[in-house]
């Protein structure tokens, strides 16, 4: 097992990352020992591993109850929240409670939103099982759900008690799962680490084939850039914003095609897409750099052409975007492979002509 920190002041925290570690007390037992506990997970993640992380529990002293929660990102939503509540209430969680989430980004964003605002807020635990959730949605302290005119729209910052990543549980992903998260894994070079950059395009394969060493190896240094980030601006009021590259398409192409249709992974990929389009167009980027975005991108097996709703469809759609100001969105482009930054002066024919490009 490694053992990173986010660095938060009274925050912080542990991420760990290793394998074989759901069902390891030790990592529980100093948040719950003594404590009710409500496990929110999925069907299809209870049925892989709820019974071991409950023992686990018990081990470590606590009493647990599990909630369980519609599968897919349809379950971040206020009617499936407003069942976590009647859960939490039914168990008779109390403010020294604390809750688990057990599974990927929707399961991690929905519980940590409930436990954000449950009774003004309870701690949490963080038991990503998902590739996406161990890199990226678990690290953070992100939580929301979705309104129909956007993506995690309504939400809280929370931070978690610990992370615990066991990426043994990777086994069990689904490949087209896998891929998704390989898009957030990608994004951390892009944004942030050249060598990353050059050691994905050499692994890319690896990754694809769950070799563990690889897979350890991707979901460290992800958590490793993410943490610094988030531990120089944990409420994204400036540096934080480079960690949405991708996402403003994304988010628009996710909510355009219908929440579940495409898998946040996969929106991303073609959101980075575009925005290596509008770096280019913008002259921020390189044009083979921008190649090199799409080449690597499509290696890892997701897609780099969005859905056809129409350039117009999109615009509204990013509209709505949280990095908006004053009325504008704002994007994250590259400056060269590994650097990012916020622009928020970009011309509308630059943005049209990017999406057009994407849509060919």
């Amino acid at each position: 097992m490694q053992t990173l920190r986010l660095a938060l002041g009274e925050r912080s925290y542990p991420i760990h990352i290793g394998a074989g570690l759901l069902g390891d007390a030790a990592l529980y037992a100093p948040y719950v020992q003594g404590k009710r506990v409500a496990v929110v997970t999925n069907p299809v993640v209870a049925g892989l591993y709820l019974e071991r992380v409950q023992q686990a529990l018990a081990q470590a002293g606590a009493q647990s109850v599990p909630v369980l929660v519609d599968d897919g990102e349809k379950a971040k939503s206020w009617a499936v929240l407003d069942r976590v509540f009647d859960a939490l209430l039914a168990a008779r969680l109390g403010r020294d409670g604390v809750v688990v989430a057990l599974g990927g980004g929707v399961v991690g964003d929905l519980a940590g939103f409930a436990a954000a605002v449950y009774q003004r807020g309870i701690p949490f635990l963080q038991v990503p099982t998902t590739l996406l959730a161990q890199v990226d949605s678990s690290v953070g302290g992100k939580t929301a759900i979705n309104h129909a005119r956007g993506k995690n729209m309504v939400g809280a910052f929370h931070q978690p008690l610990a992370v615990i990543a066991d990426v043994a549980s990777l086994d069990t992903l689904p490949e087209r799962e896998l891929r998704a998260g390989i898009a957030e894994v990608i994004k951390h070079g892009f944004i942030l680490d050249l060598a990353f950059v050059d050691w994905l395009e050499a692994n890319i394969e690896k990754l694809l084939a769950r070799e563990r060493a690889a897979l350890e190896h991707a979901v460290r240094r992800s958590c490793e850039l993410k943490a610094q980030v988030v531990a120089a601006d944990e409420r994204e009021s400036g540096l934080r914003a480079i960690l949405n590259f991708g996402h403003t398409f994304g988010h628009a192409i996710e909510a355009g095609a219908g929440y579940g249709e495409w898998l946040h992974g996969e929106a991303v990929a073609t959101g980075m897409v575009m925005a290596a389009e509008l770096s280019a167009r913008a002259g921020t980027l390189r044009r083979e750099d921008a190649e090199r975005v799409k080449r690597l991108i499509a290696r890892a097996g997701l897609p780099v052409k969005g859905p056809s709703l129409g350039i117009e469809r999109y615009l509204e759609l990013m509209q709505v975007d949280k990095k908006a100001a004053a009325g504008k969105v704002r994007f994250i482009l590259l400056d060269g492979i590994g650097r990012a930054k916020l622009r928020g002066d970009l011309d509308d024919a630059l943005i049209r002509e990017s999406i057009a490009a994407a849509l060919q």
